[in-house]
C-alpha cells in the first residue's frame, strides 16, 4: 500500500464520492476528482488509477441509466473520437504535462463560451436536438483527446450533450454509455505507458466503496433535479475545470 498521509487518504477519499457523484447525477464534477488525485499521487499514477475508479463509476452509472440512452448520437461519434484519443496518445508521448493541462484549460473554456453563444444568439439551431455532423466531429475529437490525456472529456462532452438538448435521464445515460466504452479502450494505452501500476490497483480496492456511495446519492439526486438547475451545475462545474486546468501545479 503506497505511503500516503491522512490529508491525503482524505481528499482520495472526497475524489471517490465526486467520481460517484459525477456519473450519476452532475456531469463535469469529475475533473474536480482528477485535481484532487494530481494534488496526491505522481502524475502518471494519479492518470492510471483515477482512470479505474472511473470505470467503476461508469459501470454504475450504465446500471442505472442503461435504458436512457441516444445510442444513434454514440454511433455517430465513433470516428471523431478514435482518432482524437489516437493523437492523444501520439501527445502524451512527447509533450510537456504543464502544456497539455493549459491547451486543453483553453479548449474547455473556448467550448463553453461556443455553447453558450449557440444557445443564446442562434437559439433555433441550438435547441432542435439534431445532430451536426461538424459540431459533433469536434467535439467527438476533443473529447477522445482531452480523455487520453488527462481524464478530462467529461467537460467537453457535457457541453456537447447539453447543445443537444438532452432531457436530464437521457443526458446521464447517453454519457453513461459513452465513457464506459472511452474509458475501457483506454487501459492497454496507459498499461503500455506505465500509467497503471500495482500501488494504483490498491489504492482503487480502498475507494471503490466510496465510489458506489456517492453513485447512490448521486442517483436519487438526478430524479429530483430540475433541467435548467441541471444545465446551470454542468456549466458551472465545466468553467471550473477548466480554470483548474489553467493554473500552475
Amino acid at each position: 500500500m503506497p505511503e500516503l498521509s491522512v490529508l491525503g487518504w482524505v481528499l482520495l477519499a472526497l475524489a471517490a464520492v465526486v467520481i460517484g457523484l459525477s456519473k450519476a447525477a452532475l456531469p463535469g464534477a469529475g475533473t474536480v476528482a482528477v485535481a484532487l488525485f494530481a494534488a496526491v499521487l505522481p502524475a502518471k499514477q494519479s492518470t492510471g488509477t483515477i482512470l479505474l475508479l472511473l470505470i467503476v463509476g461508469d459501470a454504475f452509472a450504465l446500471w442505472a441509466y442503461r435504458r436512457d440512452a441516444d445510442l444513434r448520437t454514440l454511433v455517430r461519434l465513433i470516428p471523431a473520437v478514435a482518432v482524437g484519443m489516437l493523437l492523444g496518445v501520439v501527445f502524451l508521448a512527447y509533450s510537456d504535462d504543464d502544456l497539455v493541462r493549459r491547451a486543453i484549460g483553453v479548449l474547455l473554456l473556448a467550448v463553453v463560451g461556443f455553447t453558450l453563444w449557440r444557445r443564446r444568439v442562434a437559439p433555433a439551431a441550438a435547441s432542435d436536438g439534431k445532430p451536426h455532423r461538424v459540431a459533433g466531429a469536434v467535439y467527438g475529437g476533443l473529447g477522445g483527446f482531452t480523455t487520453m490525456v488527462a481524464n478530462a472529456a467529461g467537460p467537453v462532452m457535457s457541453m456537447y450533450f447539453l447543445s443537444m438538448r438532452f432531457p436530464v435521464l437521457a443526458f446521464l445515460g447517453t454519457s453513461a454509455w459513452f465513457f464506459a466504452v472511452v474509458n475501457v479502450s483506454k487501459i492497454p494505452f496507459l498499461i503500455g505507458l506505465g500509467m497503471i501500476t500495482p500501488p494504483g490497483l490498491l489504492i482503487v480496492l480502498v475507494l471503490i466503496p466510496l465510489v458506489v456511495a456517492g453513485a447512490l446519492v448521486g442517483r436519487r439526486i438526478a430524479r429530483r433535479l430540475p433541467q435548467r438547475l441541471f444545465e446551470r451545475l454542468v456549466i458551472a462545474l465545466t468553467v471550473v475545470g477548466a480554470v483548474y486546468l489553467l493554473l500552475p501545479v
